[in-house]
């Protein structure tokens, strides 16, 4: 009988020793109670670790024990609580900032955790504050030219709108605010983005290995999120510069409960230059302006609503009656619920619309315009579920409803109007997803998931049939079908796997690799040497195929700290085959063509390269390098003979060198290089006289044949801050800086693109007719600039 109490006794305790309980809560800022994403959560002495996911939550299972956990993130003090784990313990950290940690310098991977033991690759988080040390055109902080400074980020040049990402085209690229998609990235036609810095708290990049919740472009990924506001008092951000001014106000509604933030924008360059030009005085405008703003309310520990909005527009006006302008708008509202201390749920409503219209003529009795749209409405439910330290599942889904307005277009000459307007596309994509996130021993962690997408075309429409017979030349319509309302046109669906793995060869080193397929429903026309306002946006169809992209990567990554400084260094190699790229036939019409998909052709392509890079993470000097040796090319029947040939936004070297320096308490340094090679262009390789006129013209279907000269750059500029206490010795309550920068510090004029001219305008005996090449630079001189902020 003894020997049975006995055994039932350590029966017991043996079972109380294996049960298990959940640590789980916020990590937050305590400054302004702003959630912060990508902390750390670390667990002692079983090694068990976990960040933050988007809303600052964590979750951690741990059998029953005492332990010691660590609260982590870059430039805040790090947190230590001993915890007795008996049951579930729901625990809310706020991290106070510390400002002698601000110096170190982070810009990829999960903040404060070396990159080597992260498990995740070919992903860039950009911090804030480093952002607004780059040296920036016209000394305005933006998050677009900020990413051109990471590895595998490129653009064809200045103003050129969007970015381009290992080879991938403009339009190849997702981006979110806020969750809602943004159909065009830039203002002032690329030279700054629409994303406000003092609106802006966290910046992801996914190059490769996306995760499975992600979808609907080929290239990547850019997750921009909105501050929340601050929840505990009042703040005033403002900055005047060169070229617009900023003006922001966040503060809590209800303390502790609910906070907003409003920032807003305009640029006056038109105002400043209107006594100056003859054009701005007759109604004529160049700018833009945006509005940002977010609320949020927190019902209980387990509910949380979030409302988010974006309102932007450029205006370019040659007088009241003719120009063109461009604009976004968005609004995002989220709930946030907890079901339990494992399983959360964010759930999105989102709207989202771009719009452009063009007009010209001047008078009502001869004019031209044009107006064109993409608008969507989006459901997104996202839950994750911790089930342990070594476990995690995400799944959810996505339903997308798209309305294109191709060209609502009116031209009236002599008093008589003419309608050319195209038809209306309604589109349904419908995306299901599931990944599973495993450790499976201290050395190996693999991450796989898989997402389904269904994507349709309804009517009333009318689907084209065209001849395919000759390859390269445009196709002739040859019947028609009309469908009508709601009616089904075309229907696709597609399997996209996803799967990347980390193997850690010790502490500071690990080697990953990753591979995914992803689909894109949605194409960006543009037949420029670079990507405008007036690209047309159009869905798939039975004639344009659904672009898609699988892509493998493989990498080294290691970290090194000595006693005076840390270092992180990585090499990633990338290979991404792609199905029916979009090209266009020689001397494509795109715009308000009822015929457009006659024009396009359909190819393959493939991207290759690998990317360096290393950086130096703290001390007064410190920044990063990056290189990438790459390639992009397209293999379209009926362009090129067939053959490959490289896209234009191919370039083979791509290096960037960001240097900060902290000269003392109140002046700051900051520097950055870029050296690109030049990107391709088409030259014609002909010519023939008409009436003393030299015509050049392209023989052959050759495409992308000449590349042009290397792009080089170098900007500098210096940071002084406020002084921290006034003349009696009082702590100032406002703190300001002054930035002042050189942009293309040795005036290179790097070339957007060449031109043919003829040189002479007849003919002498025995003398042919010469033509010369010219060049267009966007900026070919230096540009200095001051800009003064304010924080009070």
């Amino acid at each position: 009988m003894r020997i049975v109490f006995f055994f039932c006794l350590f029966l017991t305790s043996y079972c109380i020793a294996q049960q298990k309980f959940t640590l789980s809560g916020y990590v937050k800022d305590a400054s302004n109670g702003e959630a912060m994403i990508g902390a750390t959560v670390f667990v002692q002495p079983v090694n068990a670790g976990t960040s933050t996911n988007e809303y600052g939550f964590y979750s951690l299972t741990l059998p029953a024990g005492t332990y010691t956990v660590k609260y982590n993130y870059l430039g805040y003090k790090l947190v230590t609580e001993e915890i007795t784990l008996d049951k579930n313990l729901p625990t809310d950290v706020e991290l106070v900032s510390e400002a002698t940690v601000l110096k170190e310098i982070q810009v990829v991977e999960e903040s404060d955790r070396p990159t080597a033991q992260n498990p995740g690759m070919s992903m860039n988080k950009m911090n804030v504050s480093v952002m607004k040390k780059i040296p920036a055109f016209l000394g305005e902080v933006d998050v677009i030219r900020s990413i051109l400074l990471l590895p595998g980020v490129s653009t064809v040049g200045e103003g050129a709108a969007g970015f381009n990402v290992r080879g991938g085209s403009v339009g190849q690229n997702l981006v979110y605010l806020d969750e809602a998609p943004v159909y065009n990235s830039s203002h002032l036609l690329g030279f700054f983005s629409v994303f406000n810095p003092d609106a802006v708290k966290d910046i992801t990049l996914y190059k490769g290995a996306v995760p499975s919740r992600f979808g609907g472009r080929l290239a990547s990924v850019l997750d921009v999120r909105m501050k929340e506001g601050n929840n505990k008092k009042t703040e005033i951000h403002g900055g005047i510069g060169t070229v617009f001014s900023r003006f922001s106000i966040e503060g809590p509604l209800v303390k502790n409960k609910s906070s907003f933030i409003v920032a807003a924008r305009r640029s006056y360059i038109d105002i400043l230059a209107r006594p100056f030009v003859s054009v701005l005085k007759n109604g004529g405008a160049l700018n833009f302006y945006d509005l940002t703003l977010k609320t949020n309310y927190n019902f209980n520990d387990k509910n949380k609503v979030y409302l988010s909005g974006y309102f932007g527009r450029d205006n370019f006006l040659f007088d009241k009656n003719q120009g063109f302008s461009w604009g976004n708008a968005t609004g995002t509202l989220r709930w946030n619920h907890l079901f339990n201390d494992k399983l959360f749920l964010n759930q999105a409503l989102v709207f989202s619309k771009y719009d452009y219209s063009l007009q010209f003529g001047g008078t009502e009795q001869n004019n031209f315009k044009w107006k064109s749209s993409i608008s969507n409405f989006i459901y997104r439910p996202d839950f994750s579920y911790f089930i342990n330290s070594n476990h995690e599942v995400n799944f959810g889904g996505e339903a997308i409803y798209y309305t294109f307005v191709p060209a609502n277009a009116t031209g009236t000459t002599n008093g008589t109007p003419v309608d050319v307007s195209l038809e209306k596309k309604y589109n349904s994509e419908i995306s299901l997803y599931a990944s599973h996130a495993l450790k499976i021993n201290p050395r190996v962690s693999i991450d796989y998931g898989l997402r389904y997408s269904s994507f349709s075309l309804y009517g009333p429409g009318t689907q084209y049939l065209y001849n395919d017979t000759v390859p390269g030349i445009r196709k002739r319509v040859i019947g028609e079908k009309t469908y009508s309302k709601r009616e089904a046109i075309q229907t696709y669906g597609n399997w996209q796997p996803r799967f990347s793995f980390k193997y850690q060869l010790n502490e500071n080193s690990s080697i990953k690799g990753s591979y995914n397929r992803m689909v894109q429903y949605l194409h960006l026309i543009s037949n420029t040497t670079a990507s405008n306002p007036l690209d047309v946006w159009t869905p798939s169809t039975a004639n344009i195929k659904p672009e898609l992209g699988d892509q493998l990567t493989t990498g080294y990554f290691r970290t090194l700290t000595t006693p005076t400084a840390q270092y992180e260094f990585s090499v990633e190699g990338y290979l991404r085959y792609t199905q029916n790229q979009i090209d266009y036939i020689n001397g494509a019409d795109i715009l308000i063509n009822r015929y457009l998909e006659g024009d396009l052709l359909s190819g393959k392509g493939r991207a290759y390269g690998v990317e360096f890079f290393a950086q130096k993470k703290t001390g007064r000097l410190n920044g990063w390098i990056s290189y990438t040796l790459g390639r992009t090319e397209l293999q379209v029947i009926g362009i090129n003979n067939d053959n490959w040939y490289p896209t234009r936004y191919n370039q083979t070297h791509n290096l960037k060198v960001v240097g900060f320096y902290e000269i003392n308490k109140r002046w700051s340094f900051s520097t950055n290089f870029i050296y690109t090679s030049g990107t391709p262009t088409t030259f014609p390789n002909s010519r023939y006289t008409q009436q003393g006129i030299l015509i050049p013209y392209l023989a052959t279907n050759a495409r992308n044949n000449v590349t042009l000269p290397s792009y080089n750059r170098l900007d500098i500029a210096f940071t002084l801050q406020g002084k921290e206490a006034d003349k009696s010795g009082r702590k100032r309550k406002n703190k300001d800086y002054w930035v002042f920068s050189i942009y293309n510090l040795y005036a290179r004029q790097n070339p957007f693109s060449i031109y043919f001219s003829q040189v002479n305008d007849q003919t002498l005996p025995g003398q042919p007719l010469l033509s010369q090449a010219k060049q267009i630079s966007i900026i070919g001189t230096f540009v200095p600039a001051i800009s003064y902020n304010l924080k009070f």
